[in-house]
């Protein structure tokens, strides 16, 4: 076993604390490596807060679901992991070599470790839940997030013929259209204003990216369908997060009156084996530029005070487990 410094979680209402862990030996088809550079995601807080829905409650634990790390051999690897007990947010690791994938000795390591699950989100739906069809109008709901700004991005790549971006921040909103949006909803505060506004410019979309659920999916969905100008036309609803609500009530009307197909993507409703088969994929055009993301860079030691500190919007915090 080797001791490591790692964001150790202790108890599920408190931040991680830096500290000593003991790492155990890797068995077969595992590696020890040094972790180089891991995105703080929605998904580690959560991971790390006892909230995801995959958590056992297990403690002591180390967040983070992936990461960047240097092999013995030193070649560099994006690696993804279970945050079950050990995670990323250490200064090193063992990871499973069927998890991971080799990336160009000249990487950008922050860049692929910030980007890489914000950008998973959107790639696996449309390519693993549904598979959108060159031409095809696609709506994101919650665009200004980092991870519906690269959905914009990442809809277009793919082949869509129009995407529409609907968020809240100006700002962030208006800049989607550099990304490839083709039309802008501005959400406002009121979910009714904003259903009103959704059916008027985008009803008649094939597929919604869905970052927001909760009130503003469920005030905004049957206007929607009742705006369609052929409600039999298939209209692929993805949820995917859930940043205004977990639950929504639905009436059954919905489901009869229109070809609605309403489906989640994440883990359990995708392979584990689908998600690694498209990570060369992802790599590849996150290496090229053609998935960005803003981060900020902190050493994995300050790990309990960056913790606490609110999201800046468009910047993605990476740890640098490395740096003291």
């Amino acid at each position: 076993m080797t001791i490591i410094n790692a964001a150790v979680v202790t108890s599920f209402d408190q931040p991680p604390h830096y500290r000593d862990f003991e790492l155990p030996a890797a068995e077969d088809d595992q590696e020890e490596v040094e972790v180089l550079a891991v995105g703080l995601h929605p998904r580690a807080r959560s991971g790390a807060s006892g909230a995801h829905y995959t958590s056992t409650g297990r403690l002591p634990m180390i967040p983070g679901i992936d990461g960047v790390a240097r092999r013995d051999d030193g070649s560099l690897v994006y690696f993804a992991v279970d945050d079950d007990t050990i995670g990323s947010l250490a200064e090193r690791t063992v990871i499973d070599a069927h998890r991971s994938v080799t990336l160009p000795s000249d990487a950008d390591v922050v860049k692929v470790a910030a980007a890489m699950n914000p950008a998973m989100s959107s790639w696996v739906a449309l390519r693993r839940r549904i598979e959108i069809r060159p031409g095809q109008s696609v709506l994101v709901l919650g665009a200004t997030g980092n991870a519906g700004s690269m959905a914009v991005r990442i809809a277009k790549l793919l082949g869509a013929g129009t995407v529409i971006g609907a968020g809240r921040d100006r700002e962030r909103l208006d800049a989607l259209v550099d990304l490839g949006a083709d039309d802008l909803v501005q959400l406002t505060d009121d979910p009714v204003d904003s259903a009103r506004a959704l059916a008027g410019r985008a009803a008649d979309v094939d597929i919604v990216i869905d970052y927001l659920w909760g009130a503003s999916t469920q005030e905004a969905l049957v206007p929607m369908l009742t705006a369609r100008s052929d409600r039999s036309r298939g209209l692929d609803w993805v949820q995917v997060g859930s940043m205004a609500g977990p639950t929504i009530e639905l009436p059954s009307a919905a489901l009869r009156s229109a070809n609605l197909r309403l489906l989640g993507s994440g883990q359990g409703s995708v392979a584990g084996r689908d998600y690694l088969a498209e990570l060369p994929a992802l790599v590849d055009v996150i290496d090229r530029g053609q998935i960005e993301v803003g981060t900020r860079t902190v050493a994995l030691a300050d790990v309990e005070r960056a913790w606490g500190e609110p999201d800046v919007p468009g910047l993605r915090t990476v740890f640098l487990p490395q740096q003291v």
